[in-house]
């Protein structure tokens, strides 16, 4: 899709609904105002389209999903792999929490009273978004930095390493029960979006919303694949070579 300021705004978050999200960074109101061109919302809102349109662009041209699909993930080192899921999928969720909340919020008001779903879904996101966010930092402060000392020590040469918490399973084992928990609590998300199919009467913003927690739903599902099924199974073996 090229972008220019002759684009319609509606129409080009309907064709990428990640789109949105950089309308709404601008304040450009994509959803009952979606009719205007670019152009036009760029000089109301009395800033240059230039940049924007070169955001559009880049989003656009970049696969939905962000992954590669020719990765073999088990084939990386501990280390990298516990970098790179931190670098991408921690980076993703820590970005979309905000944007899909705001988009659930305005839905909610505009729409909450003809679609009450809509209000649990919006419960069931406020709390994903917590505990994800407590989640990925006892990752990032005690288990991903635990799996690196393991692997440096190995490097090394070294025999033996202290464990601060007893066997690297006690952390694996928290990490793997919030896993199901949130696994669960998107379930209950995809029921009540309709499988993420936005209603007849819906405007743009709930579409949005909708695409995004579908996208949120499956980097969740890679993350937790990537943690459960190769990087915590090796950090255990790992830990049972000292």
């Amino acid at each position: 899709m090229n972008i220019s300021n002759e684009n319609i705004i509606g129409a080009v978050v309907a064709q990428d609904y990640r789109t949105a999200a950089v309308f709404e960074r601008a304040g450009i109101d994509f959803c009952c105002n979606g009719g205007r061109t670019i152009g036009a919302a760029c000089e109301a809102q009395k800033i240059g389209s230039a940049d924007l349109i070169q955001e559009l662009e880049e989003i656009v041209k970049t696969s939905r999903s962000g992954q590669s699909t020719t990765a073999d993930y088990s084939s990386f080192p501990l280390d990298l792999l516990a970098d790179w899921i931190e670098k991408k999928h921690h980076r993703y969720v820590s970005m979309q929490i905000p944007v899909i909340q705001s988009f659930l919020e305005k839905i909610v008001h505009v729409h909450g009273a003809k679609h009450p779903e809509l209000a649990e879904i919006k419960a069931h996101f406020d709390a994903c978004a917590m505990e994800l966010t407590a989640h990925m930092k006892k990752e990032e402060l005690i288990l991903f930095p635990f799996i690196r000392k393991m692997v440096l020590a190995k490097l090394e040469g070294r025999n033996e390493i202290a464990v601060p918490f007893g066997t690297v399973q006690n952390p694996i084992r928290m990490m793997m029960h919030e896993h199901d928990v949130e696994g669960e609590r998107f379930r209950s998300i995809k029921s009540l979006s309709n499988q993420y199919v936005a209603p007849a009467d819906s405007c743009n913003t709930y579409k949005a919303a909708f695409a995004a927690l579908q996208e949120f739903e499956e980097d969740l599902h890679l993350h937790i694949h990537l943690e459960n099924n190769i990087l915590f199974p090796k950090a255990i073996v790992l830990e049972e070579s000292f």
